[in-house]
């Protein structure tokens, strides 16, 4: 039985627990502030350890992805990820999220068939029109640098 689209919404009703826009606006601010704020500590911290600012950047990334990662194996992330909303989609460590939590998921399939294929379901889009956005970004801008 296929329900009509006015059954369909109220179905979605009862199963969707209301949101306030205002609380999930701030939580997604103060949280994803809080990322960004490790990121900087974190990057502060290298620069005082010898790091060049080049240098203590890239390894903040590193750092970052490396964390999430952890969390997300330990299911951590995930519960933050429900309080934070939209905060925790701080691109690096939404990106970091969305390659291991496929991969966590489908281990038991095997390392190629499952980590390696399915590490890339959500991420592999991201990839792909990440790296052709910036090609077609570059070649705006170098258009716009002949003239």
């Amino acid at each position: 039985m296929k329900p009509t689209p006015g059954e369909y919404s109220k179905m979605t009703g009862k199963a969707s627990p209301p949101s306030s826009f205002v609380k999930d606006m701030i939580l997604a601010f103060v949280c994803g502030g809080a990322v960004c704020t490790v990121g900087q500590l974190l990057c502060g911290l290298y620069q005082n350890a010898g790091m060049s600012q080049t240098a203590a950047r890239s390894t903040v990334s590193v750092s970052l992805i490396g964390i999430v990662a952890i969390l997300t194996a330990f299911n951590v992330y995930d519960d933050f990820a429900k309080f934070a909303g939209a905060g925790s989609l701080v691109p690096i460590t939404g990106f970091a999220n969305a390659m291991v939590s496929p991969a966590i998921e489908f281990k038991t399939e095997g390392h190629v068939m499952g980590i390696g294929a399915k590490m890339f379901s959500i991420a592999g889009p991201v990839i792909l029109y990440g790296t052709f956005a910036s090609a077609v970004y570059g070649l705006i801008i170098w258009i716009f640098r002949l003239f």
